[in-house]
């Protein structure tokens, strides 16, 4: 799938929007989701001379949400049913709108100090 998008929408509409850029070279950036490193996504890539920007593995100990935000959602939401998908993305942006200005600070100041321990250390995962 992911081949045929490259193939067919979006090197035509690179080349329809910006001519002359194919040929002078992209920069080209995704994530590593398994439908962009697929063999033949890759070898389609490799075919163009496109120059792939490396994307960090996901980190979740680089993730703000996923310490701070998403526990205070949690506990807002724990022990509630609902009824429907609508009834649950109510109650989440509820949950999200009485989170204080203070979590939110919290949340990025902690994020910024676990970039900087993960950079001095190479890149490798932190708590």
């Amino acid at each position: 799938m992911m081949k045929k998008v490259l193939q067919d929408k979006l090197r035509p509409a690179i080349r329809k929007k910006r001519p002359g850029l194919l040929e002078s070279g992209i920069l080209f950036h995704h994530d590593n989701a398994p439908v962009h490193t697929a063999r033949a996504v890759t070898d389609v890539l490799a075919g163009y001379k496109w120059v792939l920007l490396e994307h960090p593995r996901y980190s979740p100990d680089l993730a703000p949400c996923d310490f701070h935000i998403f526990p205070k959602m949690k506990e807002h939401l724990r022990g509630q049913r609902f009824e429907t998908e609508e009834d649950i993305i109510q109650a989440a942006k509820v949950a999200i709108k009485n989170l204080d200005k203070c979590s939110y600070v919290t949340a990025f100041k902690d994020w910024l100090q676990r970039i900087e321990k993960c950079a001095n250390n190479g890149g490798c995962y932190v708590e």
